[in-house]
């Protein structure tokens, strides 16, 4: 009986360990995600300020981002960077996945530079706060509940896959009817994302633990803070096209 409440005193222990770690671990993904938004739009708002005059006119600098063949290279600068962020996670250390994570942030908010010009200032902190309720009630639904999103998540993937085909296609046809489309189907994409990816990042955690490792604790931290930080980008986007009123 005393090596019974040893061994079930030992595994309580053990559990109260995962489960104060896995609420760090948490804390560090939403950390690390909040400073890449603050960073992003930050970045953005400096930057729409130093791109037109006083008049409305776009400066040099506007003229560059905004109409230029540049406008490509930034247009598309985040989604590559993604693509190389994800296929050298395993090369980096923590700290410089982490400060890569924030270049990231920066050069999102280049990207995106240009709402600050497009939407009012008013609807865009507007959009903001109605995503950061959504996001904070999708986030929590992915962390408490007991159904296995992983299925949905598939399903989700895919319809993200051709989500990017589409928007990149609608960038030449210019379709109003294609974009609301778009933004209409990409809020719903977006909102399930959020709720998959928390979930899918506690499980990681609860899968390996036990490993105590870490340094790969660390990166999966970056890792699942850039997949959320990506949710709550493009969900605040879709909104803001559906909900933002336009300069």
């Amino acid at each position: 009986m005393a090596q019974f409440d040893t061994i079930r005193s030992a595994a309580g222990a053990r559990a109260a360990q995962i489960d104060e770690g896995l609420r760090a671990h948490m804390n560090k993904v939403y950390g690390t995600m909040s400073v890449g938004l603050l960073i992003t739009f930050a970045a953005a708002w400096a930057l729409s300020g130093l791109a037109v005059t006083a008049d409305g006119q776009l400066t040099q600098l506007g003229y560059a981002l905004y109409a230029s063949p540049l406008k490509w290279v930034i247009m598309f600068a985040p989604l590559a960077f993604v693509f190389g962020f994800s296929a050298s996670i395993n090369r980096l250390s923590a700290a410089t996945a982490q400060v890569v994570f924030y270049v990231f942030a920066l050069v999102m908010g280049v990207s995106i530079s240009s709402i600050f010009l497009v939407f009012t200032g008013e609807s865009v902190a507007q959009v903001f706060l109605i995503t950061a309720i959504a996001f904070a009630g999708l986030s929590l639904y992915g962390y408490t509940t007991k159904r296995d999103l992983g299925p949905i998540g598939a399903f989700l993937i895919m319809g993200l896959i051709g989500l990017i085909v589409a928007s990149i296609v609608n960038i030449f046809l210019a379709s109003s009817a294609m974009a609301f489309a778009i933004s209409t189907i990409g809020v719903l994409i977006f909102a399930g994302l959020t709720a998959y990816d928390t979930q899918n990042i506690k499980n990681t955690y609860l899968q390996m633990a036990h490993s105590g490792d870490q340094e790969w604790l660390g990166k999966a931290a970056i890792m699942g803070a850039l997949n959320l930080y990506l949710d709550f980008i493009n969900l605040f986007m879709m909104l803001l096209q559906l909900l933002g009123n336009r300069e």
